[in-house]
């Protein structure tokens, strides 16, 4: 990254750590309200509070939203607990998700779609949560790649390695129960349940709009090699939002082709990058298309097979 414009910046991240503390702020403290209104106003802070967060883990992944390696893990741990995602987990998984890409069944978090289920009682849980925007996969998401320990001991050769991670999922999951224990269950509800909720309905639209239904390869057992950053950009789909939203909130991870073709540029960046011939679609035209293609469909096929031009 010769060109200083898109290099990560401290102030620049900085700035996107201190509005997501202040939006965080702003929404707790309207949520402790016992006004119906400003407790209302609390909890739609709170969704934007929950994306910004996951927005950062994003980034502090990467190493990209500072510039020194440091901040990056001290923000990505607050970022993950936030985010509800163990920062280590969520570096090694995403990293290899990075790396085998265009495989669906060998990137982590693709794997679990190559193979349709066969209990019909598991497709109807699907299909029904999938309709009424009850957010089920991004609940899912979270406890199968990032929290599921036997699963990424399978995929950790080093015994050190996951022992870190282990400890550090283990370690957030005592915190959080230690809070729920503290403050109680229903507090924690009442102060925060509809915002998290509300960002999880977000956020089941924007990750399966990142590579579901998308053609992929299938290595079906065989030894393959990684596809290149920028032969990923066919496996990959955009989103179009307004322009505040993403640069303020989703710190441009909307603009997925070209995070995947540039992994190394931080996402407040990705404006400066020539646009590519874009795989995109408006947001809220993705949102409501998806929603009327049962699940079954829209998460174990691709637009090839099920003519869904999506």
């Amino acid at each position: 990254m010769s060109d200083p414009n898109l290099r990560p910046s401290n102030w620049i991240g900085l700035g996107y750590l201190v509005m997501g503390l202040f939006t965080t702020t702003i929404g707790i403290s309207l949520a402790l309200s016992e006004h119906a209104f400003l407790w209302l106003t609390g909890q739609c802070f709170i969704v934007v509070a929950f994306i910004q967060w996951f927005s950062m883990l994003h980034e502090c992944g990467h190493g990209t939203l500072f510039r020194r390696r440091l901040p990056n893990q001290i923000v990505g741990q607050l970022a993950g607990f936030f985010a509800l995602i163990p920062f280590l987990s969520w570096k090694r998984v995403h990293s290899l998700h990075h790396r085998w890409t265009g495989w669906q069944d060998i990137d982590p978090t693709t794997e679990q779609l190559a193979q349709k289920p066969t209990s019909r009682g598991l497709i109807s849980l699907a299909n029904f949560c999938w309709r009424w925007w009850i957010p089920l996969f991004s609940v899912v998401y979270r406890l199968n790649n990032y929290w599921n320990l036997p699963r990424l001991r399978r995929r950790l050769q080093a015994q050190a390695e996951w022992q870190r991670l282990a400890f550090n999922a283990l370690l957030l999951a005592t915190i959080y129960v230690t809070i729920l224990v503290f403050s109680g269950p229903w507090a924690i509800l009442k102060l925060a349940g509809p915002g998290l909720i509300g960002s999880l309905i977000f956020q089941d639209v924007f990750l399966l709009s990142q590579h579901t239904h998308v053609p992929q390869e299938q290595s079906d057992g065989r030894e393959v090699k990684p596809f290149s950053s920028t032969e990923q950009e066919i496996f990959t789909r955009s989103l179009k939002f307004p322009e505040w939203f993403s640069r303020l909130v989703l710190i441009e991870s909307d603009a997925h082709e070209l995070h995947h073709v540039y992994p190394y540029l931080p996402g407040y960046r990705l404006h400066r990058v020539p646009e590519l011939e874009s795989n995109e679609m408006h947001w809220l035209k993705w949102a409501f298309t998806v929603r009327r293609i049962p699940a079954e469909i829209f998460l174990y096929q691709n637009r090839n097979e099920s003519g869904f031009d999506i």
